[in-house]
């Protein structure tokens, strides 16, 4: 699978997942501090789920319409780095050809996968 982490997601999750395959940009290796619509834009690019634990691109794809390949949110807080590695792990692996053009939340107890609803065509009739 293909992945952009944010820069927010702990570093052992990266390793982690490179370790087991998967193809892993993360942004705090490359341009760490740009904004959220430029790591969408990026994700886009790259044809990469986001991996993120910045719960402001629920916003950017529900409520502004940003088209993306897929988002993962971990909220495992209070959980060590190297056992939130491993619940995403098992996460992706288990769920991993769902999460394709959906919003997944990932907790400590439930992986909850969101597909978007297409949008209906815009009225044009200004």
């Amino acid at each position: 699978m293909k992945i952009l982490a944010d820069e927010g997601v702990d570093r052992p999750i990266v390793e982690r997942l490179r370790r087991s395959s998967h193809q892993v940009w993360y942004v705090a290796e490359m341009e760490p501090g740009i904004s959220d619509d430029v790591v969408l834009d990026l994700a886009d690019q790259e044809r990469a789920i986001l991996l993120t634990a910045d719960k402001d691109f629920g916003e950017l794809v529900f409520r502004q319409g940003r088209i993306t390949r897929g988002v993962i949110l971990i909220r495992l807080a209070g959980i060590s780095p190297a056992r939130k590695a491993e619940i995403v792990i098992s996460a992706i692996g288990a769920h991993g050809g769902e999460m394709e053009q959906a919003f997944t939340v990932i907790t400590p107890g439930a992986v909850r996968i969101r597909r978007r609803r297409p949008r209906l065509e815009e009225d044009n009739t200004a």
